[in-house]
């Protein structure tokens, strides 16, 4: 019997049950996966912090595009550019430091500074990295810069983006564009005038004579850069970099962050004087969205510590102005500390029996309460950030001692390894070595090669000599390895049955430098 024929005339049909569930996937209403893009329209601040980071982003772009194209005189046998990574020579410069290969771990040494700088101002002042020094902070300023400029501040650029696609459009929006390009390629420009001589490289760059690789290296982070800082902005900070992520734990109750004092901002009001005559508790903040207006992650301070929040501290100074205006004291968005903010928030709320009261941290004239805590700077040294500064200055110490005092004179001998010895037709014995002389100064040198112990032994230098002496006078060339094929002989009667240690020893007299290297010579009982 089929169910539905029950009742002909419907009887039974409002007794079923109808449940609540929805299609929640259907194609009428699922939603995409990936949400777009939410434009966000930064408004232009005033104030200490701004003009702070316009001297940072002026400072690292004048750095970045200027310095392959300092001078620093090493001679005649070296290049001059000041800062320069010489890949084809397998050189680094760095003003009067020259690093060579095996030298790589003062790199390295660089790479563990900078990893505790991070940690030391990550604990001591937030991720002020992310909002002053990032490359990415850095560019997305230097691209809004450009789009105010063409389109305006922010409601002109709202109104812009939202309005029909006119002529006026289409040529801001082209210009801005155009100009967004052009840094990309001067960004990729400069990146590859670290690698090669910066005026040669640029000649030959605009006449089509350089390596195709100095294309692509342009091309690609043209585009990069162009993506990144003028396209993406702050979903780079948001999806792409690691560091918000990590920066938690860098940070401790005592570290200094953006933070929004609700104890003495709530409760908002737009209607203040109504609040007041109503007998309604009101705190400082007007809800005026300036604060939101000028962040350029899109993000309101007031929700508390977040991710996105990449601690520019533009809202300070948008709220700032606005507390002077209305003649309050600074200080409703400040860098705080946790632990100021959970001491004052306690005072507020009465340790959480009650919520924010203004009439607990405020006296009667307006002022704040003397329990109030304030912003201590020697809450800066603590364990946490002693310990990150000692180990960056002890690594910085190490390393500013080894340049000081390294030798640019190195000697470094390989043993054949077939065969270990021959036996000549006299009885004696002979060892051949390949032997490399390292001069690291940009100078030509002579060297005296001799041999250390072995008393009895003499050595033959393929291309020096023909005569077998004990020393022999090496030219050396500037900033170059001279190899050597060294043959060291015994006579039959000094003959070991083993092994035998000596040294190879490598004297520039004009300089004074001494460099050593302890072989070994093989005889007949030698293990092989």
């Amino acid at each position: 019997m089929n169910i539905y024929s029950a009742g002909n005339n419907g009887e039974g049909f409002d007794t079923v049950e109808r449940l609540n569930a929805e299609p929640v996937n259907s194609a009428k209403i699922r939603q995409p996966l990936y949400e777009a893009r939410k434009k966000i329209f930064p408004k232009r601040a005033e104030g200490r912090f701004r003009r702070f980071k316009w001297i940072v982003m002026l400072m690292t772009l004048g750095i970045y595009y200027l310095t392959p194209w300092i001078r620093w005189d090493r001679g005649p046998y070296a290049p001059d550019q000041a800062v320069l990574i010489d890949i084809a020579h397998r050189r680094f410069y760095f003003f009067f430091i020259e690093i060579w290969p095996q030298e790589f771990f003062y790199v390295a040494g660089l790479l563990v500074m900078a990893g505790f700088g991070l940690f030391l101002l990550t604990s001591a002042v937030g991720r002020a990295w992310c909002g002053y020094t990032c490359p990415q902070t850095v560019w997305v300023d230097l691209f809004l810069v450009v789009e105010r400029a063409i389109e305006g501040d922010r409601n002109a650029r709202m109104k812009l983006d939202t309005g029909p696609w006119t002529f006026t459009k289409i040529r801001k929006r082209v210009l801005k564009h155009s100009v967004w390009l052009v840094i990309g390629v001067l960004t990729g420009g400069a990146w590859i005038f670290y690698f090669s001589d910066a005026p040669t490289l640029a000649m030959q760059f605009l006449t089509g004579d350089a390596a195709m690789i100095a294309y692509y290296t342009v091309a690609t982070l043209t585009a990069t850069t162009y993506v990144l800082g003028g396209l993406m902005r702050e979903q780079v900070c948001t999806y792409m970099c690691p560091w918000p992520r990590i920066q938690g734990a860098m940070l401790d109750e005592h570290s200094l962050v953006v933070t929004y004092n609700d104890w003495r901002g709530e409760q908002r009001s737009r209607h203040a004087k109504k609040a007041i005559a109503a007998g309604e508790p009101i705190g400082d903040c007007v809800d005026c969205n300036a604060c939101v207006a000028v962040c350029p992650m899109g993000i309101d301070i007031r929700d508390g510590q977040q991710m996105e929040c990449i601690t520019c501290a533009l809202c300070i100074d948008a709220c700032d102005n606005v507390m002077d205006k209305l003649s309050k004291p600074r200080g409703l968005i400040a860098y705080a500390t946790l632990s100021e903010y959970e001491s004052n928030m306690a005072l507020a709320t009465g340790n959480g029996a009650h919520e924010i009261r203004p009439s607990n941290v405020r006296k009667v004239d307006g002022s704040f309460v003397d329990a109030i805590r304030h912003f201590d700077w020697h809450i800066i040294f603590r364990p946490r950030t002693v310990f990150y500064m000692t180990v960056w200055c002890l690594v910085g110490v190490v390393m500013l001692v080894s340049l000081a005092t390294r030798e640019r004179l190195s000697v470094n001998v390989l043993h054949d390894r077939n065969p270990q010895y021959v036996l000549e037709s006299d009885g004696s014995i002979r060892n051949g070595y390949t032997v490399r002389l390292l001069n690291m100064i940009a100078q030509p040198r002579t060297i005296t090669l001799s041999l250390e112990g072995l008393p009895d032994a003499v050595m033959k230098i393929n291309g020096v000599a023909d005569a077998p002496a004990r020393s022999f006078s090496i030219d050396v060339k500037p900033d170059e390895v001279t190899t050597l094929r060294v043959f060291v002989t015994l006579p039959s009667g000094a003959i070991g049955d083993t092994s035998e240690d000596f040294d190879f020893k490598a004297v520039d007299g004009e300089y004074s430098e001494t460099a050593h290297y302890r072989a070994v010579f093989n005889g007949p009982g030698a293990k092989k």
